[in-house]
């Protein structure tokens, strides 16, 4: 059964209609919180980089507590700014076809560029969840927070990796993606909430920003500090 989408209509098909990040989780949180306002059994997951914002500005206007989920895309030979799959921490791989055919990349350049992303990986859950263990999200909601969806496949792992670890619900919360990708995520989690989603064949997730920049590992850190992450005295579960 495909999710329940929610939109902002008036923002549908718009370019830059948020200041900046926390500006678009402002927006976000006011979407969510008719839903998931001190919601029991609920947490928010947020992708670093990008998502940290985001996820930081959902928890706080609805009361949830974070946590991250560590998440890379597989970013093309020559063009790291864009990918073709993405993989998780534990390792399971996911590849987008269609791209990798067009691409016409061969198996020993794949296998290269996962082999640097899993090696990242474990670094960034080094340094952004300072190797804490994944929280216990059995039999719970999770709201999947990040900056937008591209191609929707880093997403896609993330759904996959909560869904796996024992989550009642999944919802995808993010500013802004492309119809297409709404699409390509909608089968397998419960709702979306994406107040800027556009249509066309070009899509960048910076469009939808005013004010836009990749953020630094020392601003996240930053900024998840400021929050009180990690909390180490939570209880959690591997």
């Amino acid at each position: 059964m495909a999710a329940k989408i929610y939109e902002v209509h008036r923002l549908r098909d718009k370019r830059f209609v948020f200041k900046d990040r926390n500006d678009a989780g402002k927006v976000l949180s006011e979407m969510l919180k008719p839903y998931y306002k001190k919601a029991t059994e609920a947490l928010v997951l947020a992708i670093p980089s990008g998502g940290v914002p985001i996820g930081l500005k959902v928890a706080m206007g609805l009361s949830l507590p974070l946590d991250l989920i560590i998440v890379r895309k597989i970013p093309i030979p020559g063009n790291p700014e864009a990918g073709f799959g993405a993989v998780t921490l534990d390792g399971d791989v996911f590849l987008n076809d269609e791209l990798v055919a067009f691409l016409k990349l061969s198996p020993r350049e794949i296998e290269d560029q996962i082999t640097k992303v899993k090696t990242d990986l474990k670094e960034r859950n080094r340094i952004f969840r300072q190797g804490t263990p994944f929280p216990d999200v059995i039999n719970k909601t999770v709201l999947m927070a990040d900056d937008g969806l591209a191609s929707g496949y880093t997403m896609l792992a993330c759904v996959e990796t909560v869904r796996r670890k024992g989550a009642s619900k999944i919802v995808v919360a993010v500013p802004t993606a492309p119809e297409s990708s709404v699409s390509r995520i909608s089968p397998i989690v419960e709702e979306i909430f994406c107040p800027n989603i556009r249509t066309g064949r070009y899509f960048a997730v910076a469009d939808a920003y005013a004010n836009w920049h990749d953020l630094t590992r020392d601003e996240v850190l930053t900024r998840l500090r400021e929050a009180g992450f990690p909390k180490t005295s939570d209880s959690r579960t591997d």
